[in-house]
């Protein structure tokens, strides 16, 4: 388990920590700071595609596809309570790579360890089914394991969004590569060091960090890959797809969204601000599924910004280390940046700040990656603050008239990831839910979401789904068998 005072991570191959290949290595930075906390081994091609190599003999002979899936249940359970003794250190190093403030970091850990809970208790229950044929014959199906998936993580969320997909693939009986985001390693590595005291084999689970551009695509293109699951951008999810496609490999993608929160004028107005809030504002912003367009009625819309702006600016911002902090910073230089822009870009197109728009000015952050909570309102529709995921604590909002034309702008977007609706009268609310195109809706609630409940986007928020009772599936081959049980007849 990780100490909180390592300062190097190797590549986990085979079961062992290895450096990589030209023993290259990369430094992270704390994003509160931008200093380095740790060194982590920058991986290539090759490292990848000796990963596979691991993988794919693990799989083919250490007997975990084969094995009773009991057995597989108990070794994740295992894995699950691991972690769950180690979440205070897996927290603290959470956030120390990646930002988010340490509470966000325990329910992040919290939900891992839910996650390998809920899947282990999947892993004995892959079956087939019977099939009614004419004549004497039996016909059946069976569900076997793919063999070795890839794995590519985002940075928002380390080791949620990795074992998200990772534990399912385990529990179908396959062995996994899992690619880091470049920015957040370390908790990935480090959880890869629990899989031997669990008792996966040894190149069942396996971590190669390096960075995209070579590992990523060196573990897609080999023949080895028989699936890719990816969290990401767009851009880069569209290349993955491309990519796994010449192969015909099966893929699941979850690539954004620009989600949008109806809040109609009979609503919990207080309620629904501190929901807004959380919704865009937790993680800084940077979420797939972000709440970060805001669709309010005109009667209302006043009242709610007001809200909205005193949560902005009473938001405590610091390092997600320290217990106070409501908001940390944003993962990197460059994603501040962007997401500066993003503002200018709003103003530019004649969106009125109502708060935030602008780094912090506390001069203890001066050095870190810190952005105020910003509110924009009035931005017309073209603006690309409105079309694209910013992926920062930027809401964009606007107003409108009546149930259609909240639905028209909710449904304009090329995402369809998640969306809310604020209301007390349940017939709106079941037929706002109904027309809304996006994979999640939730009524009343801010994003939210369990191990149990199936996570998806439509439109070009991705392909396949993740979580829920049927996640194992997408990690598994349907086979049918044919028997003839007819006797020959006997020649005279």
């Amino acid at each position: 388990m990780p100490s909180g005072s390592e300062t190097s991570y190797g590549l986990i191959i085979g079961g062992r920590e290895i450096p990589s290949g030209d023993d290259e290595r990369r430094p992270v930075l704390d994003p509160a700071t931008n200093r380095p906390i740790a060194e982590v081994a920058a991986g290539g091609r090759d490292d990848a595609r000796h990963a596979l190599e691991v993988a794919d003999a693990a799989f083919r002979g250490s007997g975990w596809a084969g094995d009773d899936g009991a057995k597989r249940a108990k070794a994740l359970g295992r894995l699950a309570r691991l972690l769950e003794e180690a979440q205070e250190p897996f927290a603290l190093l959470e956030t120390r790579n990646m930002g988010k403030t340490l509470r966000e970091s325990r329910l992040d850990i919290g939900f891992v360890v839910r996650t390998l809970e809920y899947v282990a208790g999947l892993a004995d229950k892959i079956q087939g089914e019977t099939i009614p044929v004419p004549g004497s014959r039996l016909d059946y199906t069976v569900r076997e394991p793919l063999g070795v998936t890839v794995h590519i993580a985002p940075w928002n969320y380390p080791l949620l969004l990795a074992v998200r997909s990772v534990a399912p693939a385990l529990a179908a009986g396959n062995a996994v590569v899992l690619k880091p985001a470049t920015l957040t390693p370390l908790t990935a590595v480090a959880f890869a060091r629990l899989a031997s005291a669990a008792g996966i084999p040894d190149g069942i689970l396996n971590v190669v960090t390096g960075p995209g551009s070579e590992v990523g695509e060196a573990l897609i293109d080999d023949p080895r890959c028989a699936s890719v699951s990816f969290t990401g951008s767009l851009e880069v999810g569209h290349r993955i797809a491309e990519a796994a496609a010449r192969r015909l490999v099966p893929t699941t993608l979850e690539l954004g969204g620009k989600s949008p929160v109806i809040v109609f004028p009979d609503a919990d107005l207080d309620r629904a601000a501190r929901a807004v809030a959380f919704g865009i504002f937790g993680n800084a912003g940077q979420m797939c599924w972000a709440a970060s367009r805001l669709i309010v009625h005109e009667s209302v819309r006043p009242a709610l910004l007001e809200r909205l702006k005193k949560i902005a600016e009473a938001t405590k911002l610091g390092p997600g280390t320290e217990e106070t902090t409501e908001m940390g910073p944003v993962v990197s230089r460059e994603q501040a940046e962007k997401v500066l822009e993003y503002v200018e870009i709003a103003r530019a197109d004649g969106g009125t700040v109502v708060a935030g728009g602008a780094r912090s000015s506390e001069p203890r952050l001066a050095d870190g990656n810190f952005l105020l909570p910003t509110v924009v309102d009035a931005l017309p529709v073209s603006s690309r603050a409105v079309r694209d995921e910013i992926f920062g604590p930027v809401l964009a909002s606007s107003a409108f008239t009546d149930p259609d034309d909240a639905v028209r702008q909710a449904n304009d977007t090329r995402f369809g990831l998640f969306a809310a609706v604020w209301t007390r009268d349940l017939a709106t609310a079941h037929t706002v839910a109904r027309r809304l195109e996006a994979g999640m809706v939730a009524v009343n609630e801010s994003p939210i979401t369990f191990p149990q409940t199936p996570f998806a986007g439509f439109k070009e928020s991705g392909l396949g789904f993740e979580q829920g009772i049927r996640s194992v599936e997408p990690y598994t081959r349907r086979k049918n068998v044919l028997v003839n049980l007819s006797v020959p007849k006997k020649r005279p």
